[in-house]
């Protein structure tokens, strides 16, 4: 059987655009010959067929702007101010976000637009409105007050659908609402408290990393903390790990190379490369809009990383379906009766024609965020030892040095709260328009993309809020509304003057009243109809590693020789991003570039055996 290539799809479908000028100018030639009783001029007719398409894209487009003005001046609001661009079509903003991707710091150049042209912005490209905002009220209407007027869209669900299928990221309406219903009876307080597999899995985390520094080797926590992340999350949730850990650490880039070589051959790397792979895919995908498939004429690079992805996460399956039969047949062991119903993904088996991409939809917030959030949190902690102090301090004050924490001594360390909050303020793990909707099980890992990639889409005319006292904005059918968190947890007119200065006293002290008073200004978990389900578990998932991580080493250093460090023409600049000592970048999450082809390298220079702690 003969595939066509995606390209050629794409052209077929929008064939009738270009045709229909075409059709036209021939058209009016046959009416002047009739009504002129002679041909038109060879010139002229080559001249409309050369310039009927663009004027007639022209036309469309000046039209657009007409009615949204029409529209808007009825209902007594403004549009949005445009970002203005030197060239036709945004293809000066398009330039200006590649360059920022590939060397410029994270936020860039959408900081820049809202500096200029206030909270909201029309970063309008490819003749497509992109109406970008770092406004609470805007976010709000978004995902609570308007909820049904925003959708993900058929341009969103095309570009997600090799990666995401029709997942609880990547549906609307009463699909989604079904798999929110599917997934939400697993979440109850009993399971998300109970803490043996991330005591397991911690354990053999934080025992490798202590050999590696025997072995005077710093460690890449990032990557480390990922498969921590990821083999606590498959047992939790589909009742068998996937043993990543069992890969061991990667070495740093200037140890021997032969190293690493188990490591990059072992089966869940080849699972992490094509998964990240496809993610980064995916957000270039959202900076091309619907013009993706040009791009990937010939084939769909998603779908071939996916195809080593489900290399991995078939046999899960095909070991879930099997038990299940066996249960259905009643011929379960007693030793695993009991076990498979009690999993995400035994339950998950009743809806078959759903459940491969639930599983890949779960794993990208089961890795990649609460990751992405415990790696910027060691990152912090390692500038700012003060807070490290403070905060195992207040560890061996509840737990002591050895003991396993308990759901209570989580809830209790009041300290450790505000250290997490604090750094999914500044560091939220899905920087960009945090609407992938992670929030049945698949926010049980921690908050959620985007790149700008992964936007909603007005399903019909709204209207937002005007900013600062100001008019109403209209918000014409079918724009796509992507906002970032990450701006807005960062603002001085939200939070206060101090706003990109790291303190987790902002949570415990009277500088709480800014959010108190807005709770729509700090958004990791979500809000509204879509707000997380699994919020307490990741909370618990991170708090208890740090609870470890903290009653086994008592200091956390950045291993700058060996770190991937920013452009030098970054320390130049104002803001905390000119302080940054390590390379921020993000896919559908945010992440630490490094050298080594993976992540972030810290180094705990000092081991601390747990004996020569003092529980005085």
């Amino acid at each position: 059987m003969v595939k066509v290539p995606p390209g050629f799809i794409y052209i077929a479908r929008r064939l009738h655009r270009l045709v229909r000028p075409l059709v036209l100018v021939y058209a009016s030639s046959k009416i002047w010959a009739i009504v002129f009783d002679k041909p038109l001029p060879r010139w002229l007719r080559v001249s409309a067929y050369l310039f009927s398409i663009p004027v007639a894209m022209a036309c469309s487009v000046l039209y657009a702007d007409l009615r949204d003005r029409r529209e808007a001046a009825l209902r007594g609001s403004v549009l949005v101010p445009r970002v203005q661009s030197r060239w036709p079509g945004g293809f000066h903003i398009l330039l200006s976000l590649a360059r920022a991707f590939r060397k410029g710091h994270i936020g860039e150049p959408f900081d820049r637009y809202c500096q200029e042209y206030g909270p909201a912005v029309n970063v309008r490209f490819m003749f497509e409105n992109r109406i970008f905002t770092t406004e609470p009220e805007h976010i709000k209407a978004i995902l609570s007050t308007q909820f049904n007027s925003f959708e993900k869209g058929p341009v969103l669900r095309d570009q997600l659908n090799a990666l995401l299928g029709t997942g609880v990221f990547n549906s609307d309406g009463a699909t989604w609402k079904f798999h929110r219903s599917m997934t939400r009876p697993f979440f109850s307080k009993e399971r998300i408290s109970h803490f043996d597999t991330f005591e397991k899995h911690a354990e053999d985390a934080l025992n490798q990393t202590k050999a590696r520094f025997k072995e005077g080797y710093p460690v890449d926590f990032q990557d480390m903390v990922g498969r921590f992340t990821l083999d606590s999350a498959t047992e939790f949730l589909f009742g068998k790990s996937v043993r990543s850990l069992s890969a061991g650490l990667i070495y740093p880039k200037d140890s021997l190379p032969e190293r690493n070589k188990p490591y990059v051959n072992h089966p869940s790397n080849v699972f992490v490369r094509a998964f990240l792979e496809a993610q980064s895919q995916v957000a270039f995908r959202g900076r091309l809009g619907s013009f993706w498939h040009l791009a990937e004429f010939w084939s769909d690079r998603v779908q071939k990383e996916m195809k080593d992805c489900h290399k991995f996460i078939d046999p899960i399956l095909k070991d879930a379906l099997e038990t299940k039969g066996k249960q259905s047949a009643g011929q379960m062991c007693a030793e695993t009766k009991g076990g498979l119903e009690d999993t995400l993904l035994g339950h998950l088996v009743n809806y078959l024609t759903v459940i491969r991409d639930e599983i890949v939809n779960i794993l990208i917030a089961a890795r990649d965020t609460t990751a992405s959030a415990l790696t910027f949190l060691v990152y912090m902690l390692s500038q700012h030892p003060d807070v490290l102090e403070r905060l195992r301090a207040e560890v061996l004050s509840n737990v002591g040095s050895s003991r396993r924490p308990t759901y209570d001594d989580v809830r209790d360390m009041k300290y450790m709260r505000a250290v997490v909050n604090e750094t999914l303020r500044l560091y939220a793990p899905v920087p960009f328009n945090a609407r992938l909707d992670l929030d049945a099980v698949t926010r049980v890992a921690m908050v959620v993309p985007d790149s700008l990639s992964l936007f909603r889409t007005s399903a019909e005319a709204a209207v937002w809020p005007g900013v600062n006292g100001g008019p109403p904005i209209y918000i014409p059918p079918k724009a796509r509304t992507p906002y970032s968190v990450f701006l807005m947890h960062r603002r001085e007119d939200l939070w206060g003057p101090d706003a990109e200065i790291f303190d987790p006293d902002r949570f415990l002290d009277e500088r709480l009243k800014y959010l108190t008073s807005n709770p729509f200004i700090f958004l990791p978990f979500n809000a509204g109809p879509r707000i997380c389900l699994g919020q307490q578990f990741a909370y618990n998932e991170m708090s208890f590693f740090l609870v470890r991580l903290l009653q086994t080493f008592s200091s956390i250093t950045l291993a700058e020789d060996v770190q991937t460090r920013p452009h030098a023409e970054w320390g130049k600049g104002i803001g905390r991003n000119s302080q940054e000592k390590v390379i921020i970048r993000s896919h559908l999450t945010l992440y630490v570039e490094v050298s080594t082809g993976h992540h972030d390298l810290i180094h705990e220079e000092k081991l601390i055996v747990a004996a020569f702690y003092s529980l005085s």
